[in-house]
């Protein structure tokens, strides 16, 4: 062999040699990356845990802000608010009637023709409208008129079937989702106002007499009977088809839970006890909070980075507002400090709120071998190209601890409710039901976060957990509304007479 020869092998073996080197290095950087991208997810599971004796820890710890709530106003962190309904329908109501469902761009008005016991919902009809962006930071006479003069246009709709018993005011059910004072059933006035909404003198007026005001301007003749949120119209839904409905739970975007408790058991009730010795309190859970909660650092940095910090610290870990960012949030931190997705951190997995929970259900969700939707919602949102089977698995997995968490503390919510009222426990002769009306997006949509709460709920009520039912209540800002109007109509005495 000759000198050229023997250069060129040794040239080569050495190449071969250092190619080997690098691919050994590339293997043992591609390792160390993928064992840390694993620990920080596994720091994330241990810290999200909800093992059972910590949910009943979350639970009793409701129970007793609620206590204290209704004991004096700013006496909790949960509002326990006094919503004056002290009617919860029965389905004998009878009539025709409206509800308005502001809270947002677009309102809705929906007309109801209820026959009684026999005939329940007899007609529903409604329309959308969508809010021009000036009125919504305009001012209160022009939005309230331009909501009045739609609600006129479609009572004017009226079919020769519609049935308004002679010589009666057309009655409406006013679902108003922003922060309101509420000083009876039928009047509140505006903290302040959200969802892109800023009419300065709209504040601390009576959003009812807005209302009233405005329909008589355009000629309207109807009278608001009932100024209600989503979560009682709900409960109110609920109660309409099952009279055993005790509560209603929204777990959508935004969450919120309201109950029936007994008029007695409310110290800061200073007025007249109601005839039915019931009143609904909204709670306001959203803004539940306790040591107890599991919390992670990706919580505390978007709560921080919120619009409003401290607060909502409940609904900002089981919400549908904020399940998809905490998982983004986490897949940030695996980017940058495991190079999880690369050597390049995707620049659109540092946007706030891309990744939104619908899309975070769709990957927990995949049953595709190779995990299709993962990879698919990677590359459309993310702008990720490719990833491999076992990156979208660890996602997968990602995704599950997340909304565990979310589902097993919704149900924890839930038991505190069923403590206040003493429902934690069979009665003696096992009959009685506690049914609780549930509505929302994410309760609707999210398979496995429901089937993981219901399943959580029936493990911390263990013997009893056959006396607890789950139903869903749809559209309880307006139907239920509307059912509302009808259990607080001012004819309600004449027709029981």
């Amino acid at each position: 062999m000759g000198k050229a020869a023997v250069c060129a092998a040794v040239v080569c073996g050495a190449a071969v040699c250092a190619a080997g080197v690098v691919v050994v290095r590339h293997c043992m950087r591609s390792s160390g990356r993928w064992a840390k991208a694993m620990a920080i997810l596994r720091e994330v599971e241990e810290k999200c845990g909800t093992p059972i004796g910590k949910l009943r820890q979350v639970a009793d710890a409701m129970l007793v802000e609620m206590h204290a709530g209704l004991a004096s106003e700013g006496g909790s962190k949960l509002k326990m608010l006094i919503s004056y309904v002290d009617n919860l329908p029965t389905g004998d109501e009878k009539g025709l009637f409206y509800a308005l469902d502001l809270g947002g761009t677009n309102f809705r008005v929906l007309r109801v023709q209820l026959g009684g016991k026999e005939r329940r919902v007899v007609k529903q009809e409604f329309d959308e409208v969508s809010i021009p962006p000036h009125l919504m930071v305009g001012t209160s006479e022009a939005l309230f008129d331009f909501i009045a003069t739609a609600l006129g246009k479609f009572v004017a709709t009226e079919g020769e079937d519609t049935h308004l018993f002679s010589g009666r005011q057309r009655e409406l059910g006013f679902t108003f989702s922003f922060p309101v004072r509420q000083s009876s059933i039928a009047s509140g006035n505006l903290i302040n106002w959200t969802k892109g909404f800023s009419i300065e003198d709209a504040i601390g007026q009576d959003v009812v007499g807005e209302l009233t005001k405005a329909m008589e301007r355009v000629g309207v003749d109807m009278r608001v009977s009932a100024l209600v949120n989503d979560t009682i119209g709900t409960l109110a839904g609920g109660r309409y088809n099952n009279p055993d409905v005790i509560a209603a739970v929204i777990l959508g975007t935004g969450t919120n839970a309201a109950y029936v408790e007994r008029a007695h058991a409310i110290p800061k009730w200073h007025g007249l006890l109601p005839k039915s010795g019931e009143m609904v309190i909204n709670i306001e859970w959203g803004n539940f909070r306790t040591s107890h909660l599991p919390l992670t650092e990706y919580d505390t940095a978007l709560d921080v980075e919120s619009l409003n910090p401290g607060e909502q610290i409940f609904e900002k870990i089981i919400s549908g507002m904020y399940l998809g960012e905490i998982v983004r949030r986490v897949l940030c931190s695996m980017a940058e400090e495991a190079s999880f997705f690369g050597d390049i951190v995707p620049p659109k997995l540092k946007i706030p709120f891309i990744l939104r929970t619908p899309d975070m259900s769709a990957m927990h969700h995949d049953e595709s071998p190779d995990l299709k939707v993962v990879g698919s919602k990677l590359k459309d949102i993310l702008e990720i190209p490719t990833t491999s089977l076992k990156t979208r698995k660890a996602i997968v997995a990602l995704c599950d601890i997340v909304a565990t968490r979310g589902a097993r503390l919704s149900a924890a919510g839930i038991l505190g409710i069923l403590k206040k009222l003493g429902r934690d426990t069979e009665k003696s002769d096992g009959t009685q039901k506690s049914v609780i009306a549930l509505d929302g997006g994410l309760f609707e949509h999210y398979t496995k976060f429901r089937d993981c709460m219901e399943i959580t709920l029936k493990e911390l009520m263990g013997d009893f957990s056959e006396s607890i039912v789950i139903e869903h209540s749809s559209d309880g800002s307006g139907i239920g509304a509307a059912l509302l109007a009808a259990s607080h109509s001012q004819y309600l005495e004449v027709d029981e007479s």
